[in-house]
């Protein structure tokens, strides 16, 4: 669909375009038709004689999006938020907005500008679903996510403005976020739409293709399917029963899918042809399986309930298809109210008020309704929008790279997660971080959607600090492991804080005294002894391998945990800072990495005694 379809006034007369724009939704209110001058009126003295790529008027765009939603009946608010909402690529204070327009009008435009300018960049299928997630984890406002598919709706509709390259990547996004987000909005007809203009910019050849063949059939199609729909009208109405029928080629993303899972060209295929009948009742909707049946074998297989077993986005509708006249023809039955809410999903469920009495809402607006928690409740498999959101945001953050890659991380992750979570050898180098342009503390958590860049230095190295901060396994881990192999005062570290731990726990034990004596653990035994266990364990004599330093006794000791000492292993010791000699096996790693320990390198060796203790 191109601009000059949307609006038949000039594009440069700004007080036309608007009087166009109410011309075609009269459902508006008198108020709300001022608060949408009052929008339009900012954004046109803001955008001037401004154009975008292609040269268009900067103002168009907005007064589109907005069109597309009032097609929708939505609300003032909604259209208001609309026509406004690239507004921030101007010089204009959110409190100019908040006083304007009100601080929900506010939040709405500032986090679809948000959205919009996010460096969505996907590469997996599963990275595309952490996107969408992360959108709707980002929206308290359903408007928010519907303004935000107006505007990619209208973008791919004009995207012929764009260069070939920008034209593939764009229609790239949208088959990739934006169609399977309509679709789990239960929003079809925006699906739909979404598909087949991506596939004429994805694939052009094949949407040629397509298009051909369903053109040369039109003819042929149309009387075929005449056919089908007199027999139904026929059969109903001996019924007693008043249904409308729809007849439709499937959309050409649908064939291209068709072909590419049966590996056939679009020529070959048969079941390119659809009806759809709309009845006003459930009950109605089987009576008329029950009719096609009857006038035509149907396929096995090929029956589908989606009444009783509603799709998870909340679709309804009974699917089959039969043979009619040789040809395989899919049939689609459902009621006025589904047919609705498949076309335009939450959008048909938005409550349009002109007051605060529910007695003052229009009849003809009623399927609209003003819970949000009525349509979050079908956004994703046994799960509603206020559980995901919450489960996003209270266990996880979304956020990005400068290129645009999605990193999932846990809530309080830091920016060293983050790092680590790129590569191993950029979080042992990190010094420093961005979020969203500004220098951050490395110690500050990472905000939901934030865009992150690190800073490195080749001396860097990790850190005790950063051990402590870190909320990932991975990162934990490696920097764990460093220190380990590069800092010889770690284990010691460790092994102290485990005594103060184990001594807060209840485990007795002795570490190296003065006396000479060993570190030696052994837990309170609290279940009862065996008889005569504890007899003869008493009796039976035991060694004690304390350590003799320069061959005395009573120097302060401690057995190093990295490596376990144990008699009769080979022994060195080196006096550390604070607690006494630290004592290794010789061939200890950890040991042999110290730095200058030649220059606090002391003898020892092993200091047997028993005892009947």
């Amino acid at each position: 669909m191109s601009s000059e379809k949307v609006f038949s006034s000039d594009v440069k007369n700004q007080a036309a375009l608007l009087e166009e724009f109410f011309s075609k939704h009269e459902y508006l209110s008198s108020e709300e038709k001022a608060a949408v001058t009052q929008a339009w009126s900012l954004l046109t003295e803001k955008a001037g004689n401004k154009t975008r790529t292609g040269g268009e008027p900067y103002h168009l765009h907005p007064l589109r999006v907005a069109n597309i939603l009032a097609e929708s009946k939505l609300d003032g608010v909604t259209l208001v938020a609309a026509i406004l909402h690239s507004i921030k690529d101007f010089e204009i204070q959110e409190e100019e907005l908040k006083k304007s327009f009100g601080e929900n009008v506010c939040n709405i435009i500032l986090t679809v500008n948000k959205i919009l300018n996010l460096p969505i960049n996907t590469k997996t299928i599963h990275q595309s679903d952490a996107i969408r997630n992360m959108l709707f984890a980002m929206c308290d406002d359903a408007r928010i996510i519907l303004i935000t598919l107006a505007d990619r709706l209208d973008r791919m509709r004009n995207i012929k403005n764009f260069s070939a390259t920008d034209q593939h990547t764009i229609a790239q996004t949208v088959i990739e976020i934006w169609a399977p987000l309509a679709d789990r909005l239960g929003m079809q007809a925006e699906k739909n739409e979404f598909e087949d203009l991506s596939l004429k910019y994805t694939n052009p050849a094949v949407f040629q293709q397509i298009k051909a063949i369903v053109a040369q059939k039109k003819d042929e199609r149309a009387s075929y399917l005449e056919k089908a729909v007199n027999s139904i009208y026929k059969s109903a109405d001996k019924m007693g029963m008043k249904i409308e029928i729809q007849s439709r080629a499937k959309h050409f993303y649908s064939i291209y899918q068709k072909m590419r899972k049966r590996n056939k060209e679009a020529g070959e295929l048969f079941d390119l042809l659809a009806l759809r009948i709309l009845c006003n009742t459930p009950a109605e909707c089987y009576t008329l399986v029950g009719i096609v049946h009857g006038l035509w074998k149907p396929l096995d297989g090929r029956f589908k309930d989606y009444i009783a077993m509603p799709k998870s986005n909340g679709y309804q509708s009974l699917h089959t298809t039969v043979m009619c006249e040789g040809k395989p023809l899919e049939i689609q039955i459902r009621t006025h109210d589904m047919h609705n809410m498949a076309e335009h999903g939450i959008a048909s469920h938005w409550l349009y008020k002109k007051g605060s009495s529910r007695e003052l809402i229009e009849e003809d607006r009623l399927a609209i309704i003003n819970k949000l928690q009525q349509f979050k409740d079908s956004l994703t498999e046994g799960n509603n929008f206020e559980t995901l959101k919450n489960e996003l945001l209270g266990d996880e953050i979304y956020v990005f790279t400068p290129k645009g890659d999605v990193k999932k991380l846990p809530m309080g992750a830091t920016a060293v997660d983050f790092a680590y979570s790129i590569h191993t050898a950029i979080g042992e180098k990190i010094i420093a971080a961005k979020a969203d342009g500004k220098i951050i503390p490395l110690s500050r958590p990472l905000q939901n959607t934030q865009i992150i860049e690190i800073i490195t230095n080749p001396q860097a190295h990790p850190t005790e600090a950063q051990l402590k901060l870190v909320k990932t396994t991975k990162a934990h881990q490696k920097i764990h492991s460093w220190l380990m192999a590069n800092d010889p005062t770690f284990s010691e570290r460790l092994a102290l804080k485990a005594e103060e731990n184990a001594a807060a726990a209840g485990i007795e034990g002795t570490v190296g005294t003065a006396g000479g004596g060993a570190m030696h653990f052994s837990r309170v035994k609290k279940s009862r002894p065996k008889k005569g266990a504890k007899e003869a364990a008493d009796a039976r004599p035991q060694k004690k391998y304390g350590v003799l330093v320069q061959g005395e006794r009573r120097v302060l000791y401690n057995l190093a945990q990295c490596c376990k000492p144990a008699y009769p292993d080979l022994i060195a010791g080196y006096v550390t800072r604070t607690k006494g000699v630290s004592i290794h096996r010789a061939d200890c790693l950890i040991y042999q990495r110290i730095p200058h320990k030649e220059d606090r390198n002391v003898d020892v060796a092993w200091d047997v005694k028993e005892s009947n203790e």
